[in-house]
């Protein structure tokens, strides 16, 4: 069967029973966190095994996430849940970019207002930029959730967003979302992110600055991270039966690169946008399993306008 590479056009996704099939193709993974590693409470089976041996081959790991946080405490909280060690070899996190934004922001002399939760408090930690609780004394602000995610919901942000409209100009304060995800998974339950309370505000005709996947930004800085940490392979030959196929988004010379992820707004369309293969973890977000998994799969990309190179339901090696 055929497949997609995102430098071509339209044929089919492959299932494929691991990523041991398709390692050879691809020199660095930028994987996505949630979803595909850990549902939020615990590891996904076999996932950060994946990972390990696919580095163990000579490749490259570098975890995206869209965590309101910086990448340090992306480490802990990995660790926390149960995923093993050694699995990348970089994180890079929209909470990284938010807080340099947040730091350019405050040289210029504006006054943020954070909204989330007392769990994202890394986020502001240590970067010197003013916060105040008062949209009215705000020049803007920085979203990373909800103040409790296992209870609220879009809807309960109807105020807040009515007062943040009237605060600013023609198109209220402006919102650093620091989170793009609408909904993630978080153990049996979905459960709602910042993204999806920007959405309104963007719909209530506020400006929203979107900060992470699947925005090209994030993707920029990742492949900074991945030129210094070096090229993990050199030419086909860097890795047995690494001349079978070029893997796309790479020129001679350039890393061969593969996005993993489950989320088909965040991970699969920001990679294609990227110019990258994707591997879709249908289990995760999309709870998509059982017969016919390419099938299924393809709608529901197609239903966004986008496709995968490859699909699985879970990560595993």
């Amino acid at each position: 069967m055929t497949h997609q590479h995102a430098t071509g056009s339209f044929a089919s996704m492959k299932d494929i029973e691991g990523l041991r099939e398709i390692a050879n193709r691809y020199d660095v993974l930028i994987c996505d966190i949630w979803g595909v590693l850990h549902n939020g409470k615990t590891p996904y089976e076999g996932a950060d095994e994946a990972l390990i041996s696919f580095r163990a081959g000579g490749g490259k790991v570098v975890l995206l996430s869209n965590a309101p946080r910086p990448s340090d405490s992306v480490y802990e909280r990995l660790e926390n849940i149960g995923v093993k060690k050694n699995i990348c070899d970089a994180i890079v996190t929209s909470g990284d970019l938010a807080r340099a934004i947040a730091e350019d922001y405050s040289a210029a002399g504006k006054v943020g207002c954070h909204i989330g939760p007392a769990k994202d408090a890394p986020l502001l930690a240590g970067i010197g930029a003013e916060f105040t609780d008062s949209l009215a004394r705000a020049d803007y602000i920085l979203l990373s959730g909800l103040y409790d995610d296992t209870t609220e919901t879009p809807s309960d942000y109807e105020e807040f967003i009515a007062e943040a409209l009237a605060c600013g100009g023609k198109h209220g304060l402006p919102m650093l979302c620091a989170n793009p995800d609408r909904q993630v998974q978080f153990g049996e339950k979905i459960i709602y992110c910042a993204g999806a309370v920007a959405e309104r505000y963007e719909q209530r005709g506020g400006e929203v600055v979107w900060i992470g996947k699947p925005y090209s930004a994030v993707y920029d800085y990742v492949k900074i991270r991945i030129k210094e940490l070096g090229r993990a392979k050199e030419g086909a030959g860097a890795q047995e039966g690494a001349g079978a196929q070029e893997g796309a988004g790479a020129q001679e010379g350039e890393p061969r690169l593969l996005a993993i992820g489950d989320g088909a707004k965040t991970d699969i369309i920001g990679a294609a946008n990227a110019r990258l293969d994707a591997l879709f973890i249908s289990g995760g977000l999309a709870a998509i399993g059982g017969d016919d998994l390419e099938i299924k799969s393809a709608t529901l990309l197609a239903s966004e306008n986008t496709h995968a190179a490859w699909v699985m339901q879970h990560l595993v090696w």
